[in-house]
């Protein structure tokens, strides 16, 4: 009889890492754009996706050089300190690298790059844990999916999932429905798992993907500019520096 794959255990030893080469590769890149061109930004991102990020990535591709992930890789190309930084003034910038925050490199003038980066806004669905930015209730009646500019009802066969996810409804003319208003999520509270899959599968996106420029380097000065207070409400959970992480880099 076959050996069923399922059964089959696979041992943590061959799991790839990221090898030193890989490193020494991304240091080399890191350095070699911080020759290349003139100011270094340190930005961080709200709701990060990687599909906005991507598009961002894909905008900047002839003007720019994105790097993302792996901040104590980064930072070491940098250089976190005056007799280790790789041009004057970076160990600055390499200091600040803390959590999910990356490096775009380019020629720009700051202001294009500044305001470029305030109207770049990308909503998309919250997901649990995340903070409920208005309270949304369904009203009695079919329960609609707004995917669309028109509102659909759900079908009958999506109810068994909708009852799982903490809705009391009823089956009129084969449609879901409420028969009292059901309060899905209110603001300021952070969503659960359950609430953050209704969101979605009715269609009310509640965050915002943006960008927050946090600090400039400039390589004709050597210095390094803090950027305004933003209003962004920064994704700031740190990876594990020494394991597995994405990194997102330009082509």
């Amino acid at each position: 009889m076959p050996r069923s794959k399922r059964s089959k255990l696979v041992s943590l030893t061959k799991v790839s890492k990221k090898t030193r080469e890989h490193k020494n590769a991304m240091i080399q890149e890191v350095q070699a754009n911080a020759e290349k061109y003139r100011y270094c930004w340190l930005f961080g991102v709200g709701a990060m996706r990687n599909t906005h990020l991507k598009t961002v990535r894909k905008l900047w591709k002839d003007s720019a050089r994105i790097f993302f992930g792996r901040g104590a890789v980064m930072a070491k190309a940098l250089g976190t300190s005056v007799e280790e930084e790789h041009k004057e003034g970076l160990h600055k910038l390499a200091q600040q690298i803390k959590g999910q925050v990356g490096l775009l490199f380019t020629d720009s003038e700051p202001t294009e790059v500044t305001e470029w980066f305030d109207d770049f806004k990308q909503p998309d669905f919250a997901r649990a844990g995340n903070v409920a930015s208005r309270t949304v209730i369904l009203p009695i009646g079919p329960v609609m999916q707004r995917h669309s500019d028109i509102p659909e009802p759900f079908p009958h066969n999506e109810d068994p999932q909708l009852r799982k996810l903490g809705l009391t409804t009823s089956m009129v003319r084969g449609v879901p429905t409420l028969t009292a208003p059901h309060k899905l999520c209110e603001k300021g509270k952070q969503l659960s798992a359950e609430q953050a899959q209704l969101l979605k599968l009715i269609g009310e996106k509640m965050v915002v993907f943006r960008v927050a420029l946090l600090a400039r380097w400039d390589s004709a000065t050597g210095e390094v500019t803090q950027m305004e207070p933003t209003d962004v409400v920064l994704d700031v959970q740190a990876g594990d520096d020494e394991g597995d992480e994405e990194e997102v880099m330009s082509e």
